[in-house]
């Protein structure tokens, strides 16, 4: 009998150790080369959390996996907000916990409470950018690109590179076209896919991960790339030069969300929090070049980054500029489309 009891003992002990241990991981689904592998360290250090973090290259590759795992599975993911609006409506989101994020006060009030999720019910901003023209100036004349129409310039045939995101493929033929590029119009989203076409010949490669290796390289000299990707390619490279469009460039919002079948949210909300700390916001920035919408961690940003037009562009070029925004059930007309544009059909 007292050797029974010490086995269940030892059983329960080993249950309980195995939930602590559960309790003790956090599951980060996030976009490639878009978190610094010290905050990662640094937040385990100080948690003891165990962070384990997977990386995907689109929103659509996201929302595939959260939707085939009904939200379980990941902690804590970064979609765009356009994805945020249909995964909340989808009731693939959980709720947030305001009262554990006391680091919100740092947010800039003009990049919360928007359409795609009122009162930030469901996501917090982690950072904001553009989708504009990379352009390698030691291998071609930079000087007279000022346009997303340029990449149509017969000299780029097969040099050209297009970011691998069907959304702002498609908004650059757009801004192209004097459309929107939220346009929920078939005919104009036809249009847009009918430019696309023209442009293939030209096209060198769709690229998600490693857009700035592209240009590096010179397999591509010209093309779409995430302001990101241009910030930590001159940094390398200072003939990497990111141009904004006379036609607008593309921008975007970046959130943490938690999915609705989250099994640590404990700890997603944890980290959501400490991502909102000025001087870790101020880290990211720094290191991979994408704004911040941390009003105070802004304020902490060396000189050369705060003053950076790729980083942060002036008002003008924003104003001029459009933000992505949720299209609906319009999604499906692109998404035919952008098979269509993939396969060559």
């Amino acid at each position: 009998m007292k050797k029974m009891a010490v086995t269940l003992l030892l059983v329960f002990c080993l249950i309980f150790t195995g939930s602590a241990q559960a309790r003790q991981t956090l599951y980060v689904y996030n976009w490639s080369e878009y978190m610094p592998n010290a905050v990662i360290s640094l937040f385990e250090k100080e948690t003891g959390i165990r962070v384990i973090y997977t990386t995907y290259d689109a929103n659509e590759t996201m929302y595939a996996r959260i939707k085939l795992l009904d939200g379980k599975g990941y902690d804590l993911i970064f979609p765009s907000t356009y994805f945020v609006d249909k995964m909340r409506q989808e009731g693939l989101l959980m709720p947030l916990d305001k009262t554990r994020l006391p680091g919100m006060s740092n947010l800039d009030p003009s990049l919360l409470n928007k359409p795609y999720d009122p009162e930030n019910r469901y996501s917090i901003p982690y950072l904001w950018g553009s989708t504009a023209i990379g352009v390698h100036a030691g291998m071609t004349d930079a000087s007279g690109v000022s346009a997303f129409e340029d990449f149509w310039n017969p000299i780029y045939r097969g040099r050209v590179m297009l970011t691998n995101d069907m959304r702002e493929v498609f908004g650059v033929a757009l801004h192209v076209l004097g459309f929107s590029g939220n346009s929920t119009e078939e005919s104009e989203i036809a249009a847009a896919y009918e430019k696309l076409r023209a442009l293939m010949p030209s096209l060198r490669v769709f690229a998600a991960e490693n857009q700035k290796q592209v240009l590096l390289s010179g397999e591509a000299v010209i093309g779409a790339i995430w302001n990101g990707e241009a910030y930590m390619a001159a940094e390398e490279n200072p003939d990497i030069r990111y141009i904004y469009p006379k036609e607008g460039a593309v921008f975007w919002v970046d959130s943490m969300v938690i999915p609705k079948g989250a099994a640590n949210p404990e700890a997603a909300h944890r980290f959501i929090d400490f991502v909102l700390r000025p001087e870790i916001a101020r880290m990211i920035t720094e290191e991979i070049g994408y704004a911040t919408p941390n009003k105070a961690a802004k304020a902490l940003l060396s000189p050369e980054v705060a003053s950076n037009p790729t980083v942060y562009p002036d008002a003008e070029l924003v104003e001029t500029g459009e933000f992505q925004t949720d299209v609906g059930d319009a999604i499906l007309i692109y998404q035919r489309y952008w098979e269509r544009l993939k396969t060559g059909r």
